[in-house]
């Protein structure tokens, strides 16, 4: 399959844009990403976060699009609101049509629900435009939040991964989620069940 057009596209849904990142977001980036609370319950994030570091992540991204790699986007309050997170797909598997989602949020805006409606547009983008089968994300198994997260956008828990990664000197389990494109189908044609 081609790799999707060189030009990443921007994603809006009913609060939130997802658009590619730009250099003047690595402080932004490094501020909220960077944030204890927030790299504490990732696998990948640093704490402290240089700028600099983000500003080489950001950079990275152009790249990563056109060989059809990784899809990094900025959340963005709508209309032309604040960057209060970013989300991505990685890993982009065009042999097996799967990619690995993964999301964070400022902790300013936790609770509000933008993960979940973050997670859900790039869903969109991912089985739609990129011709996706199967994405997959994980979360470390003492953050349940995550999980609820993806849980609400679809996915399903496939399993335990023990002790899979180190994050500051201490062995953390992995929980793995997965939503396939039939399971996202589904949902596009049933009514979400109200809370």
């Amino acid at each position: 399959m081609d790799a999707g057009p060189l030009t990443q596209p921007t994603q809006a849904t009913t609060r939130l844009r997802l658009r590619p990142f730009v250099a003047a977001d690595a402080g932004r980036v490094a501020e909220l990403a960077g944030a204890r609370h927030v790299a504490d319950t990732t696998i990948a994030i640093p704490h402290p976060y240089p700028v600099r570091t983000a500003e080489q992540w950001i950079a990275s991204h152009p790249r990563a699009w056109e060989e059809d790699r990784a899809a990094h986007f900025a959340i963005c309050l709508l209309p032309h609101g604040p960057l209060i997170g970013g989300i991505s797909l990685r890993d982009i598997d065009r042999a097996h049509y799967q990619a690995e989602l993964g999301v964070w949020i400022g902790k300013p805006w936790w609770g509000n629900g933008y993960a979940t409606e973050a997670a859900s547009g790039l869903l969109e983008l991912a089985f739609g435009l990129l011709g996706l089968n199967r994405v997959h994300a994980h979360h470390m198994a003492r953050n349940p939040a995550s999980g609820h997260v993806l849980e609400r956008a679809g996915f399903q828990r496939e399993g335990l991964l023990r002790q899979r990664v180190l994050k500051w000197g201490r062995f953390e389990d992995v929980v793995l989620l997965a939503i396939l494109r039939s399971d996202w189908a589904a949902r596009q044609s049933t009514p979400p069940l109200s809370q």
